[in-house]
């Protein structure tokens, strides 16, 4: 059970394709990550951090891919950093290029199944996804599932990042589809006395669960950071910004983080929520400590359930 935290059985490969003038060109460069086995597959979109590029991610998305996932993950940013109404035009743009320009990238026999779309993104950019879903900007797509790797929505309460999502007010996200948020616990955390924290209280995965809607998951990997998923030399300077957990242990958080979305796609794009639900039940079954780990769950019967582990 739960060997979503090892690679998959499907054999992978990365395609680039860059953005041009041609309407059947993407509105920015992407990376598609898919199986190389004939065979349909769900599709997860996901947007990277703040000036970070796409290449930063690929273990992470080459792991869930391995699992017989589409990743298609767009480079929101070239030269000058973009605003985060920008990059989630971006996004949704993109979205809107996948019925007619995705397919074309694939391997043969593969079919990407544009019915089980998942959205995620990891720090401003899963603040881009949350408001991707909530309709900030518009897309032909419907959305299936969202992820926030540990998302941040701003640096103090009067300087939330545009479009302000957060409310402060539980349950208040007006979504109607299943959310999960990884969290770190090192994110929140200053690395030195000159540096602020790269995910801040009251602006990071705690308030995103906070004010998430059942269906909703809350995993948080304890003793690491905000950039401790990305690939070994990716973003250096980024990295000297934030507080950082046990360098030997980085494989393992980027497993950690890749099991758990794999886990959780599983559930909701497939139908097969055993892998998700042993590690909700069992959080010692990642590579790293999960702590805390909670869900709520839509009514059954009797009502709401909640459970914390």
């Amino acid at each position: 059970m739960a060997t979503v935290f090892d690679l998959g059985k499907f054999s992978v490969k990365t395609v680039a394709k860059d953005s041009d003038r041609r309407a059947s060109s993407p509105s920015r460069s992407l990376l598609v990550v898919t199986p190389c086995e004939a065979g349909t597959y769900p599709i997860a979109l996901f947007l990277h951090g703040f000036l970070l590029n796409v290449s930063s991610y690929l273990q992470i998305l080459r792991h869930i891919a391995s699992h017989g996932f589409i990743l298609v993950a767009p480079q929101l940013f070239t030269i000058l950093p973009s605003s985060p109404e920008e990059d989630i035009a971006a996004a949704a743009s993109v979205c809107d290029w996948l019925p007619e320009g995705l397919q074309s990238l694939l391997p043969e026999g593969v079919t990407a199944d544009l019915a089980r779309l998942g959205l995620s993104g990891h720090s401003r950019g899963g603040h881009a996804a949350f408001a991707l879903a909530l309709g900030h900007a518009k897309t032909s797509l419907k959305f299936s599932a969202l992820i926030g790797v540990d998302p941040v929505a701003g640096s103090e309460r009067w300087n939330q990042v545009s479009p302000e999502i957060l409310t402060f007010v539980p349950s208040s996200f007006a979504l109607d589809l299943p959310v999960l948020v990884i969290g770190t616990g090192l994110g929140s955390q200053r690395r030195n006395l000159l540096s602020p924290p790269c995910a801040p209280e009251g602006f990071n995965h705690h308030d995103f669960y906070r004010e998430s809607r059942p269906t909703c998951y809350h995993l948080v990997a304890k003793d690491f950071g905000h950039l401790d998923m990305l690939d070994d030399g990716a973003s250096p300077m980024q990295k000297m910004a934030c507080r950082r957990g046990y360098e030997g242990g980085r494989d393992a958080m980027r497993r950690t983080t890749a099991g758990v979305m794999t886990a959780f796609l599983k559930a909701y794009l497939r139908g097969e929520g055993a892998d998700l639900d042993a590690i909700v039940r069992n959080p010692g079954l990642a590579p790293t400590t999960l702590d805390p780990v909670e869900s709520r769950r839509k009514p059954v019967r009797a009502g709401i359930i909640t459970s914390r582990l």
